[in-house]
């Protein structure tokens, strides 16, 4: 989770988890995104609306500070038919499983899995855990990229076909029409 850069848009939908007061057990959170989250959610992604965004996390210590965030995001968001240009809805469900360590270990693992990569390597590598920034995990951020990362980015209404206007093609119409022309030229001369 990194932090926005100086110029970029405050996280809409923001959900703090301070790392040292996690219990030994864990803790369990159900979000739920407001109105005013879920349309800056939406002009954000650039969709239509967001009509609703849920998330339900478990976050688990795990050794060495790190930390396990699973569950599941769900969403029903508005977007516009690329084949009709009609409004139509989406439902998204999307299902989390990240792991979290502070920053420079986060930093260290990314470039072990990095120097690891050569082409001799299958391309399954696993992913390096997430930055602790901060000493937080933002489950709102995290919940915000997962639902984003679920979106269609080409929508289609059920049924919606794209059909191409079929025209016989003109004979004088191809890539030599110019040179048989030149051609033709010559011969009246």
């Amino acid at each position: 989770m990194s932090r926005p850069n100086a110029g970029s848009p405050p996280d809409p939908w923001r959900s703090p988890v301070i790392v040292a007061q996690i219990p030994d057990g864990g803790l369990h959170r159900e979000l739920v995104a407001s109105a005013a989250e879920r349309q800056a959610m939406a002009e954000l992604a650039g969709l239509r609306e967001i009509l609703s965004a849920h998330a339900s996390f478990d976050v688990v210590p795990k050794s060495g500070g790190r930390v396990q965030v699973t569950g599941l995001v769900r969403g029903r968001i508005g977007q516009t038919c690329v084949v009709s240009l009609e409004p139509i809805e989406s439902e998204i469900e999307e299902e989390v499983d990240l792991m979290f360590a502070p920053e420079a270990e986060a930093r260290r693992l990314a470039d072990l899995i990095e120097e690891g990569q050569d082409d001799r390597q299958a391309p399954e590598v696993a992913d390096p855990p997430e930055p602790i920034t901060g000493g937080i995990i933002d489950l709102g951020r995290l919940a915000t990229d997962a639902l984003f990362l679920a979106i269609d980015p080409y929508p289609r209404k059920e049924g919606a076909v794209f059909e191409a206007e079929v025209s016989a093609p003109d004979p004088e119409d191809h890539p030599f029409a110019a040179l048989k022309a030149l051609q033709d030229k010559k011969k009246g001369k």
